[in-house]
């Protein structure tokens, strides 16, 4: 567990959790809401890393934003590295080492931010399932547009960071996540992007202490979607 350099602070009496963070909107919203409710101990947060890129897998995000994520969270990282292209299986085994490691520092819970995929839902309570974690879904089945806009009101700020050119026009990476996107997005595509229009990487909102110090880099095409570069604003240029 590395990454962030602020410790969590933990709350007597309430079970452990730990959120399943992407880096972008909707992991970041489900960690505000479980904060909220107040009857989690949210003691980290778990992303998994794609070691090839070095950068939050499906995102494209630098581990240098993500680590800056977990600061202004105050919260540490449990990292989960896998390779590309990584084979079910060997994601399954990575994860399960991570959830035995879960259960040694007290994990009972554990935090997604899914909202309406029925599918994707059965697979972590299956996977879940007679481990001694249980899944918390804090979004679940809440009207995208509605959600997307009280995420807006709320002062979440967010970058598009990788689009799927065949759901989405690849000229929306890069964009933010604000009411002039939802308003330009195309009939069908859904306001969150749950059905994976686009993917999103938080710099501010209520989840944080401090919006992230960052700026735009390149746009480039890789692996049939397209990536917008977010680079914190003491990092150099691009690898990629």
């Amino acid at each position: 567990m590395s990454g962030a350099t602020m410790p969590a602070t933990s709350v007597p009496g309430r079970p452990k959790a730990v959120v399943s963070w992407s880096s972008g909107k909707d992991s970041a919203f489900a960690l505000y809401e479980v904060r909220r409710a107040a009857q989690l101990d949210v003691i980290g947060l778990l992303t998994t890393i794609t070691d090839r890129f070095q950068r939050v897998s499906m995102h494209g995000v630098r581990e240098s934003v993500l680590e800056a994520q977990a600061v202004a969270a105050g919260l540490p990282l449990y990292r989960v590295s896998i390779p590309s292209p990584c084979p079910n299986d060997v994601y399954e085994a990575k994860m399960g080492a991570m959830v035995q490691r879960l259960r040694v520092d007290g994990v009972t819970h554990f935090v997604f931010g899914d909202l309406y995929l029925e599918d994707i839902r059965r697979y972590r309570e299956t996977r879940l399932a007679g481990t001694g974690l249980t899944p918390v879904f804090p979004l679940w089945g809440r009207p995208t547009g509605e959600l997307a806009r009280t995420m807006i009101r709320a002062g979440l700020r967010a970058t598009l960071v990788a689009i799927d050119p065949r759901k989405l026009p690849a000229k929306f990476a890069g964009r933010a996540f604000d009411e002039s996107l939802l308003a330009d997005l195309p009939p069908g595509a859904d306001p969150c992007g749950e059905n994976g229009e686009y993917h999103t990487c938080v710099t501010a909102g209520p989840m944080f202490a401090a919006p992230l110090r960052v700026h735009g880099g390149p746009v480039v095409e890789r692996d049939g979607f397209v990536f917008a570069d977010v680079i914190p604003d003491d990092d150099g240029p691009s690898r990629d």
